[in-house]
């Protein structure tokens, strides 16, 4: 039918044309086709539609963001209902107390604290012996300590004379760079590492040092606190004078200084001369050791100080009969060498502190040794493997090669995690950080929308971000921030901190709060390719972390 019409069309053109001799004659032509009775028709024509106005990008991107402020807002009361507990103690590695029949401690900031008087001793001390020692301007004596310029896991590299912050994947934190007191802008660290990435073969050796060939040093002791502020004030004085040094002279001076005032004594002599001055929390060390007294467990002191100075501070914590205390007690053990030499005897100290050339067969109850190393030791005790815990602050000196080489088990130190927890409770933390994380989500999600209007969103919500960041940083520290991490990434410090202890405290007086049977239990945390586990979903995130209100105090 279709055909037909359509030859019937073409020969009335074709007629058209012919009459008209050669002339052009415009014939309309009506053709209709019917499809035959129940047949579909041969072609369907959309109707044509209006033309859609553009989405408005803008209104839909704030509206977005308002409705996430919105959430974030209704959030934060129910985090706030959950704080951490900074008496709390953390769980690396999966560990029960029922198994330890043996406990081990460091000295100084294990089983004693001080205050905040000593970093100001030894940082007048370090700073006179570079003046009448090592030669340098007296007028640097102007520089005064302060306890809240650096942090304590902070790299220095020694070659540049940079203090800094490194993460985990060793990636410099831009913003905590800093040569002297001043911060180096970012433009110009880029341009000296190539990026922002410290290769391998630069970092700091296995305990942290700058040796062969390594040119960053970690500062990971708290003792280090104010060997970092004394290296930036004199950088800050050569520099701020236009005097011209050698950097690795200045970093070997200042390491130089500072080991001194332990080993000439004169850190030793101040804190024994006035002891309630520079020790603190005596009470709460006592009631530790007394615990696992009662519960009849073993316990040991391994430290670098001497014999003296660790009697007259036991004496102050716990009393004159401190020794009763302890199975083994060893002074000027020269850690991490005495986990590693096997050739040092152990020598006995008298009640005078003099040393004695007896061969040693046994260590005795009551009795104090000096150096030794640690396979002499474990052949005299028997005490190896997972029933012996270990605590100290030293993640490196302390903690790394008893792990890896020996299998005990180890606990960490870390004062500063008390504070820091402190901070993390507080309501405008809080705000912050949750509000933070949703900007950031908010910046994931919504990046996919290219035009222009969206992308200048965008560009004003990082801003947002990075403003954020700092202020997140300035909660704990002005220049570094926390210890623990940097802008997103755990920090090189917390990445040690996670590899070589198996739990971490503010304090030994966190084991009052629990069992010595108790079983600490590391939490499941997901990884980038996984999802929450079931437990994070039933309970809002909240599952098996520490809450202040769920401490099981000790009876």
């Amino acid at each position: 039918m279709a055909a037909a019409a359509a030859a019937a069309a073409r020969s009335l053109l074709a007629a058209g044309r012919a009459g008209a001799g050669g002339r052009r004659v415009r014939v309309q032509v009506r053709v209709q086709v019917v499809p035959a009775a129940g047949a579909a028709p041969f072609c369907t024509v959309a109707p044509q539609q209006q033309p859609q106005p553009p989405p408005d990008m803008k209104r839909y991107m704030w509206s977005r963001y308002k409705e996430a402020k919105r959430v974030t807002k209704e959030l934060v009361p129910s985090i706030m209902s959950n704080m951490l507990n900074p008496d709390a103690i953390f769980s690396n590695n999966e560990m029960s107390l029922s198994d330890i029949e043996i406990y081990g401690f460091d000295y100084d900031y294990t089983l004693v604290f001080y205050s905040k008087h000593l970093h100001t001793l030894i940082f007048n001390a370090a700073r006179d012996l570079l003046i009448n020692e090592h030669r340098y301007p007296g007028e640097i004596r102007k520089y005064d300590y302060d306890p809240n310029f650096a942090i304590r896991g902070l790299h220095y590299d020694v070659h540049r004379a940079l203090l800094m912050k490194i993460d985990a994947f060793h990636y410099i934190q831009l913003g905590t760079v800093y040569r002297g007191l001043s911060v180096v802008p970012d433009e110009e660290v880029i341009a000296m590492y190539d990026g922002s990435h410290v290769p391998l073969e630069q970092m700091s050796d296995f305990y942290g040092k700058s040796s062969q060939g390594n040119t960053m040093k970690q500062f990971m002791d708290i003792f280090s606190l104010p060997e970092m502020m004394l290296l930036s004030c004199v950088n800050e004085y050569f520099l701020k004078n236009n005097i011209d040094y050698e950097p690795v002279h200045l970093y070997k001076d200042v390491k130089d200084s500072i080991r001194d005032v332990h080993i000439k004594g004169i850190m030793y002599r101040a804190i024994e001369a006035d002891i309630e001055k520079y020790i603190c929390y005596a009470e709460q060390t006592r009631a530790v050791l007394a615990k696992l007294a009662d519960h009849g467990k073993k316990m040991f002191l391994i430290t670098n100080s001497p014999s003296s100075f660790v009697d007259k501070g036991m004496k102050f914590i716990v009393g004159k009969d401190w020794r009763d205390l302890f199975d083994v007690v060893i002074v000027q053990a020269d850690k991490p060498n005495f986990f590693n030499d096997k050739r040092r005897p152990f020598r006995k100290v008298n009640e005078r502190g003099v040393l004695l050339w007896d061969k040693i067969h046994k260590l005795q109850k009551g009795q104090i040794y000096k150096q030794g190393n640690l396979y002499e030791f474990l052949k005299l005790t028997g005490w190896r493997g997972s029933k012996v815990l270990y605590f100290g602050d030293h993640i490196y000196s302390d903690l790394a090669d008893l792990t890896l080489k020996h299998g005990w088990r180890t606990g960490a130190i870390i004062p500063e995690l008390r504070s820091e927890i402190k901070i993390m409770n507080t309501e405008k933390y809080i705000q912050t950080m949750t509000w933070l994380q949703t900007l950031t989500g908010l910046l994931e999600h919504m990046q996919v929308h290219r035009d222009p209007d969206s992308q200048m969103i965008l560009e004003e919500w990082k801003k947002e971000r990075k403003e954020l960041r700092e202020m997140n940083r300035n909660f704990f520290n002005a220049q570094f921030g926390s210890i623990f991490r940097t802008d997103e990434n755990p920090t090189y410090f917390l990445r040690r901190l996670s590899r070589f202890a198996d739990i971490y405290m503010a304090s030994l007086s966190c084991l009052l709060n629990y069992e010595p049977d108790y079983t600490f239990y590391p939490r499941r945390t997901p990884l980038q390719h996984e999802l929450p586990g079931w437990s994070d979903q039933l309970c809002t995130g909240t599952f098996r972390i520490p809450f202040l209100q769920e401490t099981v105090q000790i009876k």
